[in-house]
């Protein structure tokens, strides 16, 4: 255990929001939210599944399984060699879909899963749908997941290259990554883009998740937007590992974690317009958390996420962000600032709860009380985010998850004051 160093106040502190503009000129987001919103598939320009081999697919839905033989999870659609059907695919083939996103998320995110499982079925799988659009968008940009688009010509596609060689004019920006790695990951990107535009078109694909994301879309008119938003986030990665101001690293976290609370609050159901606001902040405080827990995985990779200005400012070298850190004496305090500053979108997120529905609250309160406890616990350790990774264990999970839930859908709101009360001395989940 390092010697316990009183949190000072520092000599660049910390503020808890960024400017309301985020330091990148107007008319360049405009141009390239125009590039991106432009990505479309269209009927004619590829090849659609026969209607006979959906039919047998349709009669055959019972027999086709989603895990093999090794318990890997396998698209049930990957024989077909068409990115869309040929019409609307039949109810049994859209269940396989959502049965296919519900593994996965089962699978890749313990943490949120446990979240929403309780949440009514057709909200539990819309949930899903849309966690597994984030997590193959993840996969692709930040893993090894090599994703499909059927009948195209991968990195020499016309469109793709067109498309890539216009959004580095308009950025201006080199890639970090190597040529080959990087020409891989941007066109899969692109050909995702691309599918995800099926999701608000009369054609619909045949990779599961975009098929069971369009019903969702569908069912609860969430805008493109906010998945388009989550794309460029993803691309981001590919030009940018270093953020030299707070306003910089804002942006970089609304785009891969606030637009995922604007897509969860359209399934939530919410009427105060206020709820986006809110929505935004629960984004900011979870993936300023990821930042924090992540930062020794990230120097790994040769990726810093905290705002170089700060660090400077306050003595920590980013030399120094190996493990070194820890003996550095601004290390705690900044670490203790760091968290205030998450806690003052903690403070906002929490705000979003009441104009909820009551039965839709639990889902982003335990979310919330995940993340706040990982956020305590690196305080705990003193900021040594490297020696181990931060994380809850399955005790941890289900007690907080079950907390949380008999909060928002059976204590009466009176009871309030006495569970705020119990809080403060750790004893239930503030939240």
């Amino acid at each position: 255990m390092l010697e316990r160093r009183k949190p000072l106040d520092l000599l660049f502190p910390l503020e808890g929001g960024a400017s309301k503009k985020v330091g990148v000129d107007g008319e360049r987001i405009s141009h390239l939210d125009r590039l991106r919103a432009a990505v479309t598939l269209t009927k004619d320009a590829v090849k659609a599944v026969s209607l006979t081999a959906m039919e047998a697919l349709r009669e055959g839905a019972a027999l086709v399984g989603i895990v093999g033989e090794q318990d890997e999870l396998i698209d049930p659609f990957y024989h077909l060699d068409a990115p869309i059907w040929a019409r609307d695919p039949p109810l049994e083939l859209l269940r396989l879909a959502y049965s296919y996103c519900e593994e996965l998320t089962m699978r890749e995110a313990g943490n949120f899963y446990h979240s929403f499982k309780y949440l009514p079925d057709e909200q539990r799988q819309a949930m899903c749908a849309v966690y597994a659009f984030c997590r193959r968008a993840d996969d692709i940009a930040d893993g090894d997941w090599q994703d499909r688009f059927p009948g195209s010509m991968g990195e020499i596609d016309p469109e793709a290259v067109a498309y890539r060689e216009k959004l580095e004019s308009l950025q201006n920006k080199d890639t970090i990554l190597k040529e080959e790695m990087y020409l891989e990951k941007i066109t899969q990107l692109f050909f995702f883009r691309k599918k995800l535009s099926t999701c608000y078109s009369e054609v619909s694909s045949t990779d599961p998740v975009f098929l069971a994301l369009k019903d969702t879309v569908n069912k609860y008119n969430i805008p493109r937007s906010v998945f388009d938003d989550l794309i460029t986030g993803m691309e981001d990665d590919l030009y940018n590992n270093r953020y030299r101001t707070f306003d910089e690293l804002y942006l970089y976290c609304y785009r891969v974690a606030s637009v995922v609370g604007l897509m969860c609050i359209e399934i939530y159901g919410y009427e105060d317009p206020m709820a986006k606001k809110y929505a935004e902040s629960w984004g900011i405080f979870m993936q300023l958390t990821n930042v924090l827990r992540d930062i020794g995985e990230d120097i790994e990779r040769d990726r810093v996420y905290l705002p170089l200005d700060e660090l400077e400012a306050n003595g920590i070298q980013e030399s120094e962000l190996d493990g070194n850190v820890v003996l550095n004496t601004t290390w705690e305090p900044y670490i203790h600032h760091y968290a205030k500053r998450a806690r003052t979108y903690l403070k906002e997120a929490k705000k979003l709860l009441p104009l909820l529905p009551r039965r839709s609250r639990y889902s982003p309160a335990a979310m919330i009380a995940f993340y706040d406890k990982i956020l305590r616990q690196i305080e705990r350790q003193q900021g040594d985010v490297f020696t181990k990774r931060v994380k809850l264990n399955k005790i941890q999970k289900l007690s907080l998850a079950a907390a949380v839930y008999l909060r928002h859908r059976f204590i009466p709101g009176w009871l309030n004051p006495v569970w705020s009360g119990l809080s403060k001395f750790g004893i239930l989940p503030n939240v």
